[in-house]
């Protein structure tokens, strides 16, 4: 009995000894970290941090109710004439319409200008609209930017609620924003999710720079050309892509960013197609290995490897071997920074383009010219606009220039340096009417291209 009341007792004095250093050294150091997760303090916090912004308890229904009704169902429609097989002539089915393809779009103004992907609805015979409210309209194709994936459509509608554009240069890493679509034909769905990455180049060996924003946002097939919005209900980008073994969302999708969407949408109301300001370089990321072979300090930036003559760069005084670090107010750590903010510029626009030259830091006012090149990607030819000695040496008024196969089966020799007059039996003048031309075209179309050759004869080849 002895025994026990002493065991008792120490056991006793060993938990008191316990419970007191537990207060004495512990607990201190580990409740300052349980208030500050529960309750920020404005010691740690800045004085601008708003909760239902950046918290966990983040609010998205405001966001959500003011852009749902304007996202739209878009529909890909194509009329045909005539029986498609054996059963409809049996049955007597003269024509009718099949639905090839449907995604989303963002109704960007009241009176009914609609911005969804160009693939969503190219090769369509019709397009059709269907509101949040179950309304319906064909829409009119307005123009389409095939190289940014993005094409402006008009409905016959008035007072329509619409999404106003933010600034997507404004966006950062892990912000808050929404999805909203049409995935897998299941109408108005919100997904919520950050900003993962921004100026995201999908393939940096396409020839065609990208400058996406990133979102682990759910997106699935039928988001296509919905929006993404911030918190506020702002545009910052429109859906586009997502890259999946499987087809279906695993956690990463793309959007067009909005400032290049908004000049996409001002330039075909305005010129009827895009306008391309370039700044007239050749330029490549910097990577671990061109930072030792190039005897650079710094792994960030664009490292001008070409200077195009005559171009706005070369008048500015952009050399050769200079690392471009900023252009306006935007850091330029990679080379889809640089083209995501040139994409949002027009000719003779003027950027503040600053370069690293021997170590020491310069800015150039480049005024930026006009895309003088353009890829036929489907036939596998580039092209640009031919000079007036050019068409007078082959005897035409009119025409563009090959001045570069894409594809290894072309025949280089005879092809490059002749001229394009016409393609799918429309005259071309410029790369502006060749980029028209194609953009318009449908997916199934031949492609027929008459030029001249060297010999001065002229010549007819169809692609199928």
């Amino acid at each position: 009995m002895k025994r026990f009341a002493s065991l008792l007792i120490v056991a006793i004095l060993g938990g008191a000894l316990t419970l007191g250093g537990y207060k004495l050294f512990i607990e201190p150091e580990i409740q300052p970290q349980l208030i500050q997760d529960q309750s920020p303090s404005q010691n740690f916090m800045p004085a601008k941090y708003d909760d239902r912004i950046y918290g966990t308890n983040a609010d998205f229904t405001e966001a959500a109710e003011n852009t749902v009704n304007g996202v739209v169902h878009v529909k890909n429609v194509a009329v045909y004439q005539g029986p498609r097989s054996i059963w409809d002539l049996y049955r007597g089915n003269e024509g009718g319409r099949a639905l090839q393809g449907a995604g989303s779009g963002v109704i960007i103004s009241p009176d009914g200008y609609i911005v969804t992907n160009n693939h969503v609805i190219k090769g369509a015979s019709e397009v059709e609209v269907t509101l949040n409210n179950n309304q319906t309209y064909t829409a009119e194709i307005i123009g389409v930017a095939e190289s940014t994936d993005i094409a402006l459509l008009k409905i016959d509608a008035e007072d329509l609620d619409y999404i106003p554009f933010g600034d997507s240069n404004a966006v950062k890493l892990g912000e808050w924003v929404l999805a909203v679509g049409n995935p897998f034909n299941l109408k108005s769905t919100v997904t919520a999710g950050i900003i993962s990455a921004t100026a995201r180049d999908l393939n940096t060996y396409d020839a065609t720079p990208q400058s996406f924003l990133q979102t682990d946002a759910a997106i699935n097939p039928g988001n296509s050309g919905g929006a993404l919005v911030n918190i506020n209900g702002e545009l910052v980008g429109i859906n586009t892509a997502i890259t999946s073994q499987t087809g279906s969302y695993i956690g990463y999708a793309f959007a067009v960013p909005s400032n290049i969407t908004r000049k996409i949408v001002e330039d075909i109301l305005e010129y009827g197609d895009v306008q391309k300001g370039i700044l007239g370089i050749r330029g490549l990321s910097i990577t671990p290995e061109a930072v030792e072979e190039l005897d650079l300090n710094s792994a960030q930036g664009v490292y001008v490897a070409e200077v195009t003559s005559g171009s706005g760069a070369e008048k500015a005084g952009i050399k050769e071997g200079d690392v471009i670090r900023q252009i306006d107010n935007i850091t330029i750590n990679k080379f889809s920074d640089l083209t995501g903010y040139i994409n949002s510029k027009r000719p003779d626009d003027e950027v503040k383009v600053t370069v690293v030259r021997k170590g020491k830091k310069r800015d150039f006012d480049v005024r930026l010219t006009k895309n003088e090149i353009y890829r036929i990607d489907s036939i596998g030819l580039e092209v640009t606009n031919a000079t007036q000695e050019e068409l007078e040496a082959y005897n035409t008024p009119n025409g563009v220039k090959i001045s570069r196969t894409l594809m290894s089966n072309l025949p280089s020799e005879e092809l490059v340096g002749t001229i394009i007059t016409a393609i799918n039996n429309q005259s071309v003048n410029d790369i502006g009417d060749v980029e028209r031309i194609m953009n318009n075209r449908k997916t199934s179309e031949s492609i027929v291209v008459s030029f001249i050759d060297k010999n001065g004869e002229k010549q007819r080849v169809v692609w199928r």
